[in-house]
This record gives structure tokens, C-alpha cells and sequence, in this order.
């Protein structure tokens, strides 16, 4: 798998959506590219920080800004 195409399945590995055998050979990209790896561990960690953060309907202030700069950037 080239890192195009693990790209695009990316989010789907992360929320659990992909078969077996497209997890496998996705998760084998992650084990030998080090930049997917990186961006998979950064999008792991922001849904991580989302979910802490959130506690009620709204995200904090703070927090709205962050990803509204992240998001800015891509």
C-alpha cells in the first residue's frame, strides 16, 4: 500500500470501519512509513483530546480555536 492510498483509508482504520484485510495491510503501512504513522498518531491523539475535552454539547472556546487553526493548515 502506498502512502496515498493509506491516506485515504486512514479514518476509516481509525474508527474501525475497514475489513480485515484492509486493516492489515494498512496497519503493516503504518509499521514501515514513518510519516502516516506520524499523521495517524496525531489524528489518535486529537480525537483523544476532543473527547476529554468535550464534556457537555459544546467544545470549549479554546479548544474551537486549536482546530480551527489545525484545520487551517491542511
Amino acid at each position: 500500500m502506498d502512502c496515498e492510498k493509506a491516506l485515504e483509508k486512514l479514518w476509516q482504520f481509525l474508527d474501525k470501519e475497514l475489513d480485515g484485510e484492509s486493516s492489515t495491510e494498512l496497519q503493516r503501512h503504518l509499521e514501515e512509513c514513518r510519516h502516516c504513522f506520524s499523521l495517524a498518531e496525531f489524528e489518535q491523539r486529537l480525537r483523544a483530546m476532543v473527547r476529554r475535552s468535550c464534556t457537555g454539547e459544546h467544545a470549549p472556546p479554546e479548544l474551537k480555536e486549536r482546530l480551527s487553526k489545525l484545520i487551517r493548515l491542511f
